[in-house]
């Protein structure tokens, strides 16, 4: 498996996306942090893209990869190694991969601009953040491509996924706030970010960035929530949980998958 994860991860270093991907996020974090007018409000810039971003590249890059990797998957299918190594080498490479371009792009503003002074720790939690939201969004694309055929079905699953989560969900809470605003909805609406999260990555930044006050009540209710290490440790578990879920839906469907 050391081997595949290899080779794969130099052929995806070499890539051109994720080389674009990589000088995207240098440039633009680069920008807001140079340029914004305070360290905090380039770190909240930030923020609004790799939330909204990172999760359609990574969910496109990993369907669209696989894709065309069936003939080099099928190579290596014919060779006495074990499919459970195959398939969990190439998703370990692209999750690699990834990570390691939003460090490069994400990291090296950040040192430039000597921003960890004083802001390291939630520069940190954002890298955890889009961390998390990489494996998961590798891993659904991934298994989209694993549970259909065709190259374009494959697309438009890992498209509606990524607009459910990143806009018809919140619109549907925002409706749902609105239409019983005369109950006290903080910990119902607390409970329904672990349903997504992209909403839940979101959400604890800005509380990592002190801004609750923008939230009214609800974000007072939320910041005394994520301000406690049992708050902190309970996102981070819920992140794990939705980044194992697509890898075991994965690791069931490639028992049968026949390329």
């Amino acid at each position: 498996m050391n081997k595949i994860i290899q080779y794969s991860l130099s052929d995806l270093l070499k890539s051109k996306w994720i080389i674009l991907y990589t000088l995207f996020y240098f440039l633009f974090s680069y920008t807001v942090l140079s340029f914004g007018s305070t360290p905090s409000k380039g770190l909240l810039s930030m923020m609004n893209v790799v939330v909204v971003l990172t999760p359609l590249i990574s969910i496109l890059l990993s369907a669209i990869y696989i894709t065309n990797s069936r003939e080099f998957i099928t190579l290596l299918l014919s060779q006495p190694l074990k499919r459970i190594h195959i398939f969990l080498g190439l998703y370990i490479s692209l999750c690699l991969s990834q990570c390691l371009s939003l460090t490069i792009g994400l990291g090296v503003p950040v040192l430039l601009t000597q921003l960890t002074d004083d802001y390291g720790s939630d520069f940190v939690w954002l890298l955890l953040n889009s961390f998390f939201l990489t494996i998961i969004f590798t891993g659904i694309g991934y298994y989209s491509v694993l549970a259909t055929k065709n190259k374009v079905t494959a697309l438009g699953i890992c498209i509606f996924v990524w607009l459910f989560f990143a806009i018809v969900y919140d619109g549907i809470f925002m409706f749902l706030l609105y239409e019983f605003r005369d109950y006290p909805l903080e910990y119902p609406a607390l409970t329904a970010l672990i349903f997504n999260p992209i909403d839940l990555s979101r959400t604890s930044i800005l509380l990592q960035l002190e801004i609750s006050a923008l939230l009214g009540y609800t974000g007072a209710v939320f910041k005394k929530f994520f301000d406690s290490n049992l708050g902190n440790l309970i996102s981070i578990l819920v992140m794990m949980l939705w980044s194992v879920l697509p890898l075991i839906l994965i690791l069931l469907k490639i028992r049968k998958k026949d390329f």
